[in-house]
């Protein structure tokens, strides 16, 4: 996901993105915690396309109200 993409999305389309990001992350927190866990590079990869989201939203934010 590139950075230029999610910042071309409106404000709802991200906060879907996050809650469909969350979901998939307490998933993998579960097939870990389970030993079910095969990509275990994509635990990382989600924590930090989350990051990315609320880093964008708050932007978005910010520049609304200035």
């Amino acid at each position: 996901m590139k950075a230029s993409d999610v910042r071309a999305k409106t404000e709802d389309q991200l906060k879907d993105d996050l809650a469909a990001l969350k979901k998939e992350q307490f998933n993998l927190r579960f097939q870990r915690a389970t030993g079910q866990l095969e990509n275990t590079a994509r635990v990382r990869q989600v924590r930090r396309e989350i990051a990315q989201l609320k880093t964008i939203l708050r932007e978005k934010r910010t520049s609304a109200n200035a």
